[in-house]
């Protein structure tokens, strides 16, 4: 064996199963520890809809109801289309699909504040001052691959949490739809522009940045350029019609409800149609210090009814057996009840619910106890919620990948798959 070749094997094998070497010259290094192999999941989920309950949606009013106890308040029980799951009164619609879904009762996090809490659950990591991380669907949309090269692979519909792809290059962090009415803006040309005037202008602004580019090769100036080449891309494809529900027929407006929640979920299910990735829907308003029950009945009404929709209709379209939907938010909210008659903060349980393509449906996993104060059985953390869908997306949660600065990161952190509420 010549002398390179050996010091290859060595450094290879040193890098796979003792995790050292010499750091990556980008990004794109990845290592696999030997001992924390993980093996990839054989059928793959091809596309994520993932819905945000931003504000700390109430889990014993909604997805773990206590029936008889001091914490459930006002709120019934009721049957589901799975044996022995109970839920809240307020989802009917939803209890009607459990058979197609999976709830995880035994959710915790460190975090109490919504911004801390939001931003574990969306990026694995506690927040920090000296690094911005990716939030999970720009981990997806890096390391699946596009599904439809002339769409973004990262959609954010309704607002939430302000945070993109992180040290990643801007291609993968979301594209933001604000009002899924409305689609996705600025579009089109200008109608005063031909496409000759429209190539001429760009191949002008093109020359005159050219120099700039290349003396400056750096992430914030490459944002800019792909931000144009993306635009244009997107603005020449037969696919926009994907962010205009107005194709929709009126019977589906009316089946998904016409809030911006519903109307969101409606556009979620038309971007992984056409093969979007990873749709991010958020439906805020679950922050019930004062008036827990009665607002949390309204968002019922109209979550209750548009995720109803939304698995039903993936169901009836053939789709469910490729599209993932959960169901989650940044903590729960107070087994006792305020004087306020209102819930506060509670990261200490909460739960979170898989529904469609891989999932076992018909099954919970863990449990809080009798109050629904504490994950008493099989503790998840947010994650685990997100090493979930990375190892069903086929993402190898075991790699180590680096950041431009060499700093070493995964896709959820140290999150363990929930095996068992996969087929």
């Amino acid at each position: 064996m010549n002398e390179l070749p050996r010091r290859e094997f060595i450094s290879t094998l040193a890098k796979s199963c003792l995790g050292v070497g010499l750091l990556p010259l980008t990004e794109n290094f990845i290592h696999t520890p030997c001992h924390a192999f993980v093996p990839k999941r054989v059928s793959p989920v091809r596309n994520v809809i993932y819905l945000n309950m931003s504000g700390a949606m109430s889990h014993v009013d909604t997805l773990d109801p206590k029936p008889g106890t001091t914490s459930a308040g006002p709120v019934e029980p009721i049957t589901t289309s799975a044996d022995d799951i109970l839920l809240s009164e307020y989802l009917p619609n939803i209890a009607q699909q459990m058979h197609n879904a999976a709830i995880v009762r035994s959710v915790y996090t460190s975090q109490g504040a919504h911004q801390q809490a939001s931003y574990l659950m969306h990026t694995s990591y506690l927040k920090r001052g000296t690094i911005t991380h990716p939030t999970f669907g720009s981990w997806v949309s890096k390391l699946t691959g596009s599904i439809n090269p002339t769409i973004p692979n990262h959609v954010k519909i309704g607002g939430g949490p302000q945070i993109g792809a992180g040290y990643l290059e801007s291609q993968f962090g979301p594209v933001p739809i604000g009002n899924p009415k409305s689609g996705l803006a600025n579009s089109k040309m200008a109608d005063y522009l031909g496409s000759n005037r429209f190539d001429s202008r760009l191949n002008l602004v093109s020359s005159i940045n050219s120099t700039f580019t290349e003396k400056f090769n750096q992430k914030q100036v490459r944002a800019y350029t792909d931000l144009y080449k993306d635009a244009i891309k997107l603005m020449a494809s037969e696919d926009l019609t994907a962010f205009d529900i107005n194709k929709e027929p009126e019977v589906m407006h009316e089946k998904y409800g016409t809030s911006n929640f519903g109307q969101g979920c409606l556009l979620a299910r038309r971007l992984v149609e056409h093969g979007v990735r990873y749709v991010e829907v958020t439906r805020g308003g679950w922050d019930t210090h004062s008036n827990n029950f009665e607002r949390v009945e309204e968002n019922c009404v109209d979550i209750d009814k548009s995720i109803g929709a939304l698995l039903s209709d993936l169901e009836v379209r053939g789709m469910l057996s490729n599209v993932l939907v959960v169901l989650t938010s940044e903590f729960g909210r107070t087994p006792d009840i305020n004087q306020g008659n209102g819930r506060d903060h509670w990261p200490m349980a909460f739960s979170a619910l898989y529904a469609g393509a891989g999932i076992k449906g018909g099954t919970t996993f863990g449990k809080s106890d009798d109050l629904g104060k504490r994950a008493v059985e099989n503790p998840v953390k947010p994650e685990d919620l997100n090493a979930t869908i990375a190892y069903m997306m086929g993402l190898e949660v075991q790699n180590v990948h680096y950041s431009p600065s060499g700093r070493p990161f995964k896709v959820a952190n140290e999150g363990k798959p929930i095996k068992d509420i996969m087929i």
